[in-house]
């Protein structure tokens, strides 16, 4: 089952369940011909859209939105917030080409900001899946969800066997490591896989967690990991600040934690704009360059800079 078959069993199925979109229709091309009424493109109106959602879920629908995450999340930003945050209603956000799905887009079209803005929100969840499967396994509980949920979508081939059994709020446990843990969310799993595999080539075990929930978080997961690892490396196609090194990092200090962390995130700059691949090893975020600054970062660990005093 693909996204679109997805959703048109869900209408089929429950009547209370309508989609809108901004002319963001990649996904469910032969959806309108199928579900006619239920299904609303607006145009290029972001705003509208979701002010129209929150109109529909006050009167007992559940709408599932579709645009550009860049544009959802930063056009419609007051909307979001005010329309749907604040009445906790049951809008669904669906944010296509986030990150680096956005590839051969500038910064305009760049949406490496939006887990920051939507998880800022009181009352909106943030879910970041790493391919088609993982989103599939997700969205009938994240749905039928009473919460506003924005959803990092993705249409990627899975790269590993996925857990069946789906909990708001929980981690995938890919892999354990003892020298290291990578915490990921989004498409990037790939890439961390592909990291811990290159380092046990090297003789290191890198374990790797899918941490597909970024709001809610599975806070208890997490502390536990970071008690037991000497390093734990967050990876994410976004920037630094907002994103899950800041979600980690405001975990550590609240249960007052000590934690050797190691954030691979965009830093200050937007990505150079080009096809995926080239993306990825231009900015350092292939399997291989990102095993590499983990060994970096783990001879560090264990071959520390002299400390000098005068």
């Amino acid at each position: 089952m693909n996204y679109e078959e997805f959703l048109l069993d869900l209408l089929e199925k429950d009547e209370r369940y309508i989609i809108l979109t901004a002319e963001n229709r990649a996904a469910m091309r032969n959806l309108p011909d199928k579900v006619k009424e239920r299904f609303i493109d607006v145009g290029i109106a972001e705003q509208t859209m979701v002010g129209i959602a929150a109109g529909l879920a006050l009167r007992g629908r559940i709408p599932v939105v579709h645009a550009l995450s860049t544009f959802l999340t930063m056009r419609a930003f007051e909307f979001i917030r005010t329309d749907v945050g604040i009445g906790n209603l049951p809008v669904k956000l669906m944010g296509a080409v986030a990150g680096f799905l956005s590839e051969a887009n500038g910064p305009t079209h760049q949406a490496i900001e939006d887990v920051s803005l939507m998880r800022g929100i009181p009352n909106v969840n943030v879910f970041s899946p790493s391919d088609e499967e993982d989103m599939l396994l997700g969205l009938p509980k994240i749905f039928a969800s009473p919460n506003p949920y924005y959803i990092r979508y993705t249409n990627i081939k899975p790269a590993v066997d996925h857990q069946k059994e789906f909990e708001i709020g929980k981690a995938e446990i890919i892999s354990e490591g003892t020298d290291a843990v990578i915490l990921v969310h989004g498409f990037l799993l790939k890439q961390a896989v592909e990291a811990s595999k290159i380092l046990s080539d090297s003789s290191k075990s890198v374990g790797v967690v899918n941490v597909r929930s970024l709001k809610p978080f599975d806070e208890n997961s997490i502390i536990n990991i970071c008690k037991n690892s000497n390093l734990v490396v967050t990876l994410e196609d976004h920037f630094l600040t907002g994103g899950l090194y800041s979600i980690l990092s405001e975990t550590i200090v609240k249960n007052r934690l000590s934690c050797r962390v190691f954030p691979i995130a965009l830093e200050n700059k937007w990505f150079k704009p080009a096809l995926l691949n080239d993306v990825l090893q231009y900015e350092k975020f292939d399997g291989r360059s990102i095993a590499e600054k983990i060994i970096s970062e783990l001879k560090k660990i264990h071959h520390p800079e002299p400390q000098y005093s005068i």
